[in-house]
C-alpha cells in the first residue's frame, strides 16, 4: 500500500515540478535545466515528508514534515546544505504555487456539491475572508513602502 503511495505522490510531484519549472521560466526567466537540481531537491523533500507522515505513528501533517526536513537540510550546520541552498536558489516561491493553487481549484471546483452542503453563510464569510486579507495586506504594504519613502 505505502509503495503505490510513493508511486502515486511521485508522479504528482513530478507533474507539480515540470509545471512549476515552466513557470519558474516564463514568469522569472529561469532556464528549465538549471532549476533541476532544486526542483529534484524539492520534490525528494516533499516525498520524504510523505513518507514520515504515514511511517511514524505520530498524527502530524505531512506538510510538518516538510518543513522540518527542509529547513534541516539548508542549516548551515548540515553537510550539503550548500548545495541545497544553491540549487533551489533558482525557483521562485510563486513559480511552486501557481500550480498547487490551480490543483487546489479543481479538487474545490469537483466537489461543488460538497461545497454547497455547508450553505450560503460559508460564501459570505469566505467572502469576507478574501476581501480582508486583501485590504489587510495593502494596508500593510501601504504602509511599508511609505516607511521606506519609496511611494
Amino acid at each position: 500500500m505505502l509503495l503505490k503511495n510513493i508511486q502515486e505522490w511521485s508522479l504528482l510531484l513530478l507533474i507539480f515540478g515540470v509545471i512549476a519549472s515552466f513557470g519558474n521560466w516564463i514568469g522569472y526567466s529561469i532556464v528549465p535545466l538549471s532549476a533541476i537540481p532544486g526542483m529534484i531537491v524539492l520534490i525528494l523533500i516533499c516525498l520524504a515528508g510523505l513518507i514520515l507522515q504515514h511511517v511514524l505513528p505520530v498524527n502530524i501533517p505531512s506538510v510538518a514534515y516538510i518543513g522540518i526536513i527542509g529547513i534541516l537540510v539548508s542549516m548551515p550546520v548540515m553537510p550539503g546544505s550548500e548545495f541545497v541552498v544553491k540549487w533551489t536558489q533558482d525557483i521562485n516561491i510563486l513559480a511552486l504555487a501557481t500550480p498547487i493553487l490551480a490543483y487546489a481549484g479543481i479538487a474545490i471546483g469537483r466537489s461543488w456539491t460538497d461545497f454547497v452542503k455547508l450553505g450560503w453563510r460559508s460564501i459570505v464569510v469566505a467572502m469576507f475572508v478574501m476581501v480582508g486579507t486583501f485590504l489587510g495586506s495593502a494596508l500593510i504594504a501601504e504602509l511599508v513602502l511609505r516607511m521606506q519613502g519609496l511611494i
